[in-house]
């Protein structure tokens, strides 16, 4: 446990060095509490529709409620307080982008690091579908997918694993090509170790580096790529909201001055991105500087 604490303990003292991915590093940390804490921290449960009335549509912020907290950052045309619902809209935007992003690597790679150490034709075979995967439209492929299986939080998580599941499988193929002409490797075929054995306990911890910065760049697209999707109707059902669907909401409603449905939302989105695009950079420069320098 000692050599452990003491690596993380440097690995954070050379992360803080960067400003910049401290600010990057608080930012996800209070968007995580806020959307873990949200039924704690919201005024109100802004899809409770007892807990909403009409007459309070389109507040502006600052404005007072009937049940006596104030709309800080104003209410929507349904009557729900802004705040509470960008917190509870975060918390399906990270279950979503994580959720999806976990599961992309975890099939990804292990797609990626089975072809390469097959290698032969079968790799070639498996790396022709990595390609014909990326050759698609990541956004047009994930709305034809949803188009098919239709509106929920499920087919969504599904839909972006199966356009990004092919960059970490590219990504994985990569590093362990290099890793195959090793020693370690062939120690492990000459005692006839098994085949999962080889490609789970020698070749993945040693190309774990660049996919966990990938991970953490991928996590910030999901996120993204699903706003966009529930912003053009087919990502998260309206029982589930999410930050992309609460911009959609009021957008038209901007033309009547109602800038703050969609401001704030989008004000939210914008710093979740940011921030953690922010720590996936930080950590390039720290697990994968050769790719950094690039």
């Amino acid at each position: 446990m000692k050599p452990d604490l003491t690596s993380f303990v440097r690995f954070l003292r050379v992360y803080c060095r960067s400003p910049l991915a401290v600010c990057g590093l608080i930012g996800t940390v209070l968007v995580l509490l806020a959307a873990i804490f949200a039924p704690l921290l919201s005024p109100q449960n802004p899809y409770d529709l007892m807990q909403l009335d009409i007459m309070e549509s389109r507040l502006p912020p600052g404005e007072t409620a009937f049940a006596g907290f104030t709309f800080l950052l104003g209410s929507d045309g349904q009557g729900r307080d802004m705040l509470s619902a960008i917190l509870y809209g975060l918390r399906i935007s990270l279950i979503v982008g994580i959720g999806s992003a976990a599961l992309a690597f975890v099939f990804g790679t292990l797609f990626g690091l089975t072809a390469a150490y097959i290698g032969g034709r079968t790799e070639t075979v498996m790396m022709r579908l990595v390609d014909l995967q990326m050759s698609f439209p990541t956004i047009l492929s994930a709305l034809l997918i949803l188009a098919l299986m239709g509106k929920s939080g499920g087919n969504v998580v599904l839909a972006i694993v199966i356009v990004e599941w092919a960059t970490y499988a590219r990504t994985a193929r990569g590093a362990a090509l290099s890793e195959l002409r090793r020693e370690y490797v062939e120690a492990a075929r000459s005692l006839r170790m098994g085949h999962r054995n080889i490609i789970l306990r020698q070749l993945l911890p040693n190309c774990i580096s660049p996919l966990i910065v990938l991970l953490t760049m991928q996590i910030a697209r999901a996120i993204t790529l699903e706003a966009t999707l529930s912003f053009l109707g087919l990502g998260v059902p309206i029982t589930e909201p999410s930050l992309g669907l609460l911009i959609s909401n009021g957008f038209e409603l901007m033309l009547s001055g109602t800038y703050w449905v969609s401001l704030f939302p989008g004000i939210a989105l914008l710093v979740t991105i940011f921030s953690i695009n922010l720590v996936g950079d930080r950590m390039r420069q720290i697990l994968d500087p050769k790719a950094a320098q690039r």
